[in-house]
């Protein structure tokens, strides 16, 4: 079984292929990524990755929790994993400390 540690990492090495499916499973929420990506100067793959950073450096434990449940309750973890901390970071309110830039 997996750790969640190694379901952020796939996370992390999968954000590439992870927009190119995304685009096909669900077009609302990757224009919405692409757009914010645009927004943040960066590519969709690079926002992917900031979104599993920002996550993981600044979620509360309400938020752990509710990823919990998702991964735990979803036939692929790792892309329910990386598709809920896309969607936490295009809620999260917009502020330079919770928004890591990519080095």
């Amino acid at each position: 079984m997996a750790t969640l540690g190694d379901i952020l990492g796939a996370a992390r090495r999968s954000a590439t292929g992870f927009h190119a499916w995304i685009e096909a499973s669900d077009p609302p929420l990757a224009e919405e990524m692409s757009i914010a990506a645009q927004r943040e100067g960066c590519s969709p793959a690079a926002f992917a990755r900031l979104a599993v950073a920002a996550f993981s450096r600044f979620a509360d434990e309400e938020d752990w929790a509710q990823l919990t449940r998702i991964v735990r309750d979803d036939a692929d973890p790792g892309t329910a994993c990386l598709t809920a901390m896309i969607r936490w970071r295009l809620t999260a309110p917009a502020c330079e400390a919770h928004s890591p830039t990519l080095p």
